[in-house]
């Protein structure tokens, strides 16, 4: 396991190294979130290949972390296409320079890809002792995986409307349930992945990793994710309605 950790953290190193090169070039810190995923399947690569875990199940987590990295990698990749920067990152950076976002931005995300990925990790380096929390987790992954892709396509269709067409906040869809599903999808791919790779690996294994989804869903939620954009979203018309009615992350039935 050490080893395979020390070859997830020099995929990751590599990854942001690129990111932040490509960053400095574009000047815009925004580009991280496209390395986001991207630092997942290096790893999920890298320790399928050097592992010598139960082979199946390496392989699993691949297409599993490889499905969801691309396809999240794709849509943030397509959205951003050459805008300026993302206001979130404008309200954290404020006056400050590169030097704090290598800090604050780019550390900090590469850290956490290397401990979110453990699930992988102990997966790619152990043997399968609860079969059925594979299947268990597939099932939580899916779910994930359906909010966070549906979201997404909901959100760029409202998107793709006039901006004086559309209502100031959407409200329909999956955005009825909550107010973030992509976030909320993106908790349970990673808790889904904890259940296939770390849980199913043995009780030892998915305790020490269950800090993994854990990290994953206080980024999406508390830290980089839904409290950080509500900051600007909360300045739109129509938003204190669509927040007293709508829940800020896990799912509920719409109500009126």
């Amino acid at each position: 396991m050490i080893e395979l950790s020390l070859w997830a953290l020099l995929a990751v190193a590599v990854v942001i190294s690129v990111t932040i090169a490509v960053s400095r070039a574009q000047g815009r810190i925004v580009v991280v979130d496209v390395a986001w995923g991207l630092m997942f399947l290096a790893v999920a690569v890298v320790v399928a290949i050097v592992g010598d875990g139960t082979p199946w199940r390496r392989w699993l987590l691949l297409a599993l972390v490889g499905l969801w990295s691309l396809r999240l990698a794709w849509h943030i990749g397509r959205r951003l296409g050459t805008h300026h920067e993302d206001p979130r990152y404008e309200a954290l950076m404020g006056d400050h320079g590169f030097g704090y976002a290598l800090q604050r931005v780019f550390l900090v995300q590469a850290v956490a890809a290397f401990v979110i990925s453990w699930p992988v990790i102990a997966g790619a380096g152990s043997s399968v002792e609860w079969p059925v929390l594979v299947w268990v987790g597939l099932v939580v992954w899916a779910i994930g995986l359906f909010f966070e892709a549906v979201g997404d396509a909901q959100l760029s269709a409202y998107r793709a409307q006039p901006r004086d067409e559309r209502p100031p906040v959407l409200d329909t869809g999956l955005w009825a349930w909550t107010r973030h599903p992509n976030y909320f999808g993106d908790a349970c791919i990673w808790w889904g992945l904890w259940l296939v790779g770390g849980l199913a690996s043995g009780w030892l294994p998915g305790l020490i990793t269950v800090v993994s989804p854990a990290l994953m869903t206080l980024f999406v939620r508390n830290l980089s994710g839904a409290k950080l954009l509500e900051r600007t979203m909360s300045q739109r018309p129509g938003w204190d309605e669509y927040a007293a009615r709508v829940p800020m992350f896990f799912p509920r039935p719409p109500r009126r």
